[in-house]
């Protein structure tokens, strides 16, 4: 068994308000030198060690990453 970690940001073209809004709120909480925040989603998957990567990526991209306007990042830890 194999514990996968799927991570899952908007693509760097499109906006991203919740970010900005953290961003906002450091400023706001006096922490200073942040200059950009993204969000994203976070995904932990234990698999068989026979799921490659590549299904893992075909997983991602159909279900849970929308890639017309997010990407993702795939690690075994």
């Amino acid at each position: 068994m194999a514990r996968v970690v799927v991570d899952v940001v908007l693509k760097p073209e499109i906006l991203d308000p919740q970010g900005q809004a953290i961003v906002g709120a450091l400023g706001r909480l006096g922490i200073s030198g942040v200059k950009d925040v993204r969000q994203g989603k976070h995904f932990e998957l234990d698999v068989d060690d026979s799921v490659d990567d590549g299904a893992i990526a075909q997983l991602a991209d159909t279900l849970l990453a929308n890639p017309v306007i997010e990407t993702f990042a795939i690690r075994r830890v």
